[in-house]
């Protein structure tokens, strides 16, 4: 079907992009057209080498006095091993070059939990969280992977945070602690049975949502008590050590630096406190502690860009992200191209997805995942019926003119569907979470016929909640913050600024730098106003780490940090 998958074409055509903006004029009824084929990009990968710097040094030692139980050493060598979920989707771990099997085909491990050696056994045992918030068990795992499984349960996607700060209460079992999205915190005691691996939730406290990023510290000074980082999106990093009550098990937090915003994923290198850092370059840092809550100076341990390709690290401190992995654009001979993310920041080269002219004059948009696989959907209309993915899904859809997919708006777990109408209301169609049919429409509200672009893909605004993006005819573009509820899926809006109307084409992407936070691009209008090609450049826009919904930018104002990137 395709050929040169992956190649670049060198004349240069208009391209359109989509991600949930106003729709192009459909196929003629009298002259219908088949359906146009699309398929999934295949991104590929090759796990980098990285070995921690101290290898048999202080996390040996740590581990043979039994002050913290490791928590993802699966060689068995006493060093806690790297486990992270890459943009093809595969789960790898640093002490193995294959993926690891977990008997998962179209269902992604959104987020990793390691919680190490929970049943008697050599082997660690890991958490892994499913988009649609399913959370399953998989025991005595190695570098291969395993085929023993139990679901803990679902509703974890109430959650924005799970992670294992190692062992709260001293009974050598590392226990995981939950952050709903109102900021409320929760742990749970691990209980050693795999089948039941943890037990009734005990509430912590409130306002741990000032941490865009929380991760687990292990036990730095060797009392046997769980300690804990937090990152606020200033950079600000706060250390907590650990008190071994269940009710109260941090004390009062401490300063310990700030520039930690440099990074996108910060996670643990062991259970001593050493912590792991990942940039927007895809380099990697490594910090070491003092044993007081501080750290000493980070040591580079990689390339920069040798990190790239990671989507997900284990037990990593950012709000996990699934369910659009890049940009579809049609040129203007119809041909339907992906730019996947490198989570740099940087899209890849494009691949074509289409056959060439395939889907001229076809009314498409790009789509968050319906379903488990978090791949990118591709909806079409065609004389009234909807398609997603070239699958049928029904008839009667011809009153809309606009689609979204934002991602899961109702807080089930599942991908969503908005359609505008001609007069302007919209409304909301929850999805069956198989990206095979849509629930009952649901009214959102009138007045959006005001808007130009209607676009979003996950969160902006940092509390796991999917949002909406709304830019006028004038080019002011608004916020949307989603609530989580079907009947009232957005809280009332926020202006993020004029001057939008600066770009050519907006759209949402998805995570580009893998931090957890929803990113755009948009399409300047310099060289060829047509073509990305011959511009040659895109303006990416990630949420301002350091301002907040209420924040400004030069010329923008709002949420979004502007930068200039190269288009590959």
């Amino acid at each position: 079907m395709f050929s040169g998958r992956g190649r670049r074409v060198a004349a240069c055509t208009a391209l359109a992009l989509s991600a949930g903006m106003l729709l192009a004029t459909p196929a003629s009824a009298a002259d219908p057209a088949p359906v146009p084929s699309v398929e999934k990009a295949e991104p590929s990968f090759t796990p980098p080498k990285i070995v921690r710097p101290d290898a048999g040094g202080t996390a040996r030692a740590q581990a043979e006095q039994g002050v913290s139980p490791l928590l993802s050493d699966l060689d068995l060598d006493g060093v806690d091993n790297m486990v992270f979920r890459a943009t093809n989707g595969e789960v790898y771990s640093s002490a193995g070059a294959d993926p690891m099997f977990f008997g998962r085909y179209d269902d992604i491990a959104k987020d990793i939990i390691p919680i190490g050696n929970q049943n008697g056994e050599a082997e660690p045992e890991i958490l892994v969280l499913s988009e649609n918030g399913t959370l399953k068990l998989y025991q005595d795992v190695d570098p291969t992977g395993t085929p023993y499984e139990y679901t803990v349960g679902g509703g974890w996607q109430a959650y924005n945070k799970i992670t294992s700060p190692g062992d709260v209460n001293a009974d050598g079992r590392a226990d995981v602690i939950a952050r709903a999205k109102d900021g409320q915190l929760y742990l749970y005691l691990a209980t050693g049975a795999p089948e039941k691996p943890l037990g009734t939730r005990i509430p912590v406290g409130g306002g741990w949502n000032g941490y865009d990023q929380l991760v687990g510290a292990g036990d730095v000074n060797g009392d046997g008590k769980a300690d804990l980082y937090g990152r606020k999106a200033d950079g600000q990093l706060y250390f907590y050590f650990g008190t071994g009550s269940t009710t109260r098990p941090f004390e009062t937090r401490k300063l310990i630096g700030g520039g930690w915003q440099e990074y996108n994923q910060i996670f643990p290198a062991g259970q001593d406190g050493s912590l792991w850092a990942r940039n927007n370059k895809g380099t990697l840092f490594f910090y070491t502690p003092k044993g007081d809550g501080t750290l000493n100076g980070r040591q580079k341990i990689s390339e920069d860009g040798e990190l790239a390709g990671i989507e997900q690290f284990a037990l990593g401190g950012n709000i996990p992200y699934t369910g659009k992995d890049g940009l579809v654009a049609r040129d203007g001979a119809g041909t339907l191209w992906f730019y996947g993310s490198s989570t740099t920041g940087r899209l890849t080269k494009r691949q074509p997805i289409s056959d060439t002219g395939e889907w001229a004059g076809a009314t498409w948009t790009a789509l968050s995942s319906l379903n488990a696989d978090g791949l990118t959907d591709v909806l079409q209309k065609l004389d009234g019926d909807l398609y997603v993915d070239m699958l049928l899904i029904g008839g009667g859809w011809g009153g809309y003119n606009a689609f979204v997919g934002a991602g899961d708006l109702s807080g089930d777990g599942k991908g969503d569907l908005l359609a505008r109408d001609s007069s302007g209301v919209l409304y909301l169609h929850k999805g069956n979470g198989e990206g095979d049919g849509f629930a009952p429409r649901i009214r959102v509200g009138s007045g959006w016929g005001q808007f130009n672009k209607l676009f979003g893909a996950g969160d902006y605004t940092g509390d796991g909640r999917t949002d909406l993006l709304a830019r006028t005819s004038t080019g002011v573009l608004y916020l949307y913050p989603g609530t989580g509820n079907a009947t009232a899926p957005f809280g009332a809006r926020v202006s993020i600024g004029s001057g939008w109307n600066t770009y050519k084409h907006l759209a949402a992407a998805g995570d580009l730098n893998a931090d957890g936070k929803g990113d755009i691009v948009g399409a300047t209008s310099g060289g060829d106003p047509h073509c990305l090609e011959t511009a040659g450049r895109l303006a990416l826009a990630f949420p301002d780490p350091g301002s907040g919904v209420a924040g400004s930018l030069a010329k923008f104002g709002g949420i979004f940090a502007v930068t200039q990137i190269p288009l590959a």
